[in-house]
């Protein structure tokens, strides 16, 4: 069996940005950067989600709103509910990026390969269509990564 090198991936698509006022956020990319308004998103209950944070079940949400960017997307995150790396981000360094996502295969891999790099699982959950999975990187790499796969 070959040993995975990388994400099986070096494209980025996504930015995820915390904040405590997503409509203040939203009226700042629209005004500034000439965007159409996004939708505003809560995220799914845990019945639905399913959501792990720090390995234990959370009934953590967020509202949600996406500027689509060419090949990047810009996400907005408000924390909403229950412990989540959203609130942990919130509180300890402030609004600002909280992670770059990347579209990838086989998350259970993927993730491990990460581990193995010394970058811990903190996060995880689903949405219609697919799974989220963020990994703590900030020591090596400054931010959190997301790995998003789609079923």
């Amino acid at each position: 069996m070959e040993e995975r090198v990388g994400l099986g991936t070096n494209i980025i698509t996504q930015i995820g940005i915390v904040v405590h006022d997503i409509e203040k956020y939203i009226d700042a990319y629209c005004s500034i950067l000439g965007l159409p308004r996004p939708q505003v998103i809560l995220t799914d209950e845990y019945e639905k989600a399913r959501t792990i944070y720090q390995g234990k079940p959370t009934y953590a949400r967020a509202k949600l709103a996406f500027f689509d960017m060419g090949q990047v997307q810009i996400e907005l995150i408000e924390p909403v509910d229950g412990p989540s790396t959203w609130k942990e981000f919130l509180e300890n360094n402030g609004e600002g990026v909280h992670h770059i996502a990347f579209q990838i295969k086989d998350t259970p891999d993927v993730v491990t390969y990460l581990e193995n790099k010394g970058i811990p699982m903190v996060q995880q959950g689903y949405y219609t269509g697919g799974m989220y999975s963020y990994l703590d990187a900030s020591s090596q790499l400054g931010v959190i990564l997301e790995l998003l796969e789609n079923f």
